[in-house]
């Protein structure tokens, strides 16, 4: 499938040696004020090449919107955005046309399909999630309106843990790192894995600020499961938490619930969701990113034809998928708050009936 989402739908298109990704996005209310350099400075966030923490390969990523804005603002209609890709080389692959490169897509692409296309990883390539994001920046333009922020950061690089969450030193962080005193070490992890010609994996950390409590749809569309989904969707992306999230599991019910006053918890160890419903405090994510598979070590693997052999790998590729990683997950997590927004607004009778009693017919 290559859709996501019901109120708020989104679907995206293209490969990364392809023509051109992008995205279409349905379910945007008439009338939002669509900033197209927001939508852009999104993207530039993302892009790759912008540092030595990052894969060389340089894309403009220049978003273009086809459909559904008008003068400005949301018709209402689908929003088609298309980003043409501008800095392939295919050539670099040529050399695993017939070869499945471990810890790829390649094996399975190839085993369900009896196909694949081989420059990149085709459609299993984190290029992909450009197009996440420009759908995303809009998602967020929503939120804005109601005073809603996603925020994230890198919380961890190979086991180098940060000990405080800053989200707008991590907006100054080349590597999005949340704690300056632990950036130059996470720094160093990554270029020394690069020089190794090997990879390291992270952990985002994403904060939702300001949603409030009702969002979420029991049983079979839980808040905390959608956003897992949203999450478990991304390229290399083996784990998610919520909350306190596997420290839950050794901790006593006494310590482990959130005692409630007048003026609302006293803690946040569920980050923010109860049965799958958000209870106003703010949501708390790990996103736990693995190595990038894309590496410069000889390694074993077999060939179509099921035959062993050993093969180095061509091209470039990020030293740690989770630094631009963490961008795609702001953006999967504001797709997920604005999709529920606009569902929970059919929740009760009363919602329905205050929206209707305010409409004036006109002939």
């Amino acid at each position: 499938m290559n859709s996501f989402g019901m109120k708020l739908r989104y679907s995206t298109f293209g490969e990364s040696h392809g023509k051109a990704i992008g995205c279409l996005l349905d379910g945007v209310p008439a009338g939002l004020d669509i900033d197209e350099a927001y939508i852009q400075s999104e993207l530039d966030r993302r892009k790759p090449g912008k540092s030595e923490f990052e894969t060389a390969r340089k894309e403009a990523d220049e978003v273009e919107i086809l459909s559904g804005v008008f003068e400005g603002k949301s018709t209402g209609t689908p929003i088609a955005m298309i980003i043409y890709n501008t800095n392939q080389k295919s050539k670099d692959y040529t050399n695993i046309k017939d070869v499945f490169r471990p810890g790829h897509a390649d094996f399975t692409y190839f085993h369900k399909y009896g196909l694949r296309d081989y420059r990149g990883g085709g459609r299993a390539s984190a290029r992909e999630t450009a197009a996440r994001v420009a759908a995303g920046a809009i998602a967020k333009l929503m939120l804005k309106e109601l005073d809603i922020e996603v925020l994230s950061g890198i919380s961890e690089v190979a086991g180098v843990k940060a000990e405080s969450f800053d989200y707008e030193m991590a907006k100054k962080s080349i590597i999005y790192a949340l704690d300056k005193t632990k950036e130059q070490e996470q720094k160093n992890v990554i270029l020394k894995a690069k020089n190794d010609h090997d990879s390291v994996g992270g952990v985002s950390r994403v904060l939702i600020k300001g949603a409030p409590a009702g969002l979420g749809q029991p049983l079979y569309y839980k808040l905390d499961g959608v956003l897992a989904d949203a999450m478990m969707g991304l390229n290399a992306v083996k784990a998610v938490e919520i909350g306190d999230g596997v420290l839950s599991a050794s901790a006593l019910g006494s310590s482990n619930n959130d005692a409630i006053r007048a003026n609302g918890f006293e803690s946040n160890h569920a980050g923010g969701i109860l049965g799958g419903i958000s209870n106003g405090e703010d949501i708390v994510m790990n996103v736990y990113f693995k190595p990038t598979p894309s590496i410069f070590k000889t390694q074993h693997t077999v060939n179509t034809s099921n035959e062993e052999l050993d093969f180095s790998l061509k091209g470039r590729h990020d030293p740690c998928v989770a630094i631009r990683g963490t961008v795609v997950c702001e953006a999967m997590a504001a797709l997920v708050i604005a999709d529920m927004l606009l569902l929970n607004m059919g929740s009760t009778m009363s919602g329905v009936s205050k929206y209707y009693d305010n409409l004036t017919p006109t002939y």
